[in-house]
């Protein structure tokens, strides 16, 4: 949708991010409780490129993930998926999964968070367009580098979090119930068009994987 922007006003809004410290993981600092968990994907490593056919400009379904290292005091996890690097005032969510189980090791399928034409295969919760669904990273060409936080919680018993959750019901939850935590980053850039080939050199390409 937003490859379409000119990339003037990419660089125009090159300063603007929401930052880092915004997005819950490091906002809420669980790992100096019960553990942390460990996030990873088959399809990318951490701050690696997030590969084309997850995003708007591949089919756009959410990419698989697998963890470990739950404690066992936990009865839930969630899931929370944001862009560190949105022109916004906080974090633009791309989704949220809740309810998941909180066996010591798990994992999503690729696809289970929906997106393209492809249903949840979860609980999900509402992103920032208000859908249920996984909202493919589709960062504005020349806004530079976006890193998509993928953020996993433990949660004890509590307070349950409703059929279609936001960000912030998911904050509160985790600031009353969380255990442990766990964190992937991947990376997406869309090509600056103002920028010819050979002055992008390898690295811009790279970038875009």
């Amino acid at each position: 949708m937003l490859e379409k922007l000119p990339d003037t006003l990419g660089h125009a809004l090159h300063g603007m991010r929401a930052g880092r410290d915004k997005t819950l993981f490091h906002a809420i600092d669980l790992r100096a409780g019960m553990g942390a968990i460990r996030l990873e994907s088959l399809a990318f490593g951490d701050h690696a490129p997030i590969p084309a056919l997850y995003t708007a400009d591949g089919t756009g379904i959410s990419p698989p993930l697998h963890w470990s290292g739950v404690p066992a005091a936990a009865v839930e996890l969630v899931l929370i998926v944001e862009d560190a690097d949105s022109p916004s005032p906080q974090p633009l969510v791309h989704a949220i999964a809740h309810a998941l189980p909180a066996d010591a090791a798990g994992a999503l399928t690729e696809g289970a968070l929906g997106g393209g034409n492809s249903a949840p295969a979860v609980a999900t919760g509402l992103n920032s367009l208000l859908q249920s669904a996984w909202l493919a990273p589709d960062p504005p060409p020349g806004h530079g580098l976006h890193h998509y936080l993928f953020q996993l919680f433990a949660l004890e018993a509590g307070e349950g979090l409703g059929s279609t959750p936001g960000r912030d019901a998911l904050r509160q939850a985790v600031l009353a119930r969380g255990l442990a935590s766990g964190c992937l980053v991947g990376c997406y850039e869309r090509r600056d068009g103002s920028i010819t080939e050979g002055a992008a050199g390898p690295v811009g390409a790279a970038r875009i994987a």
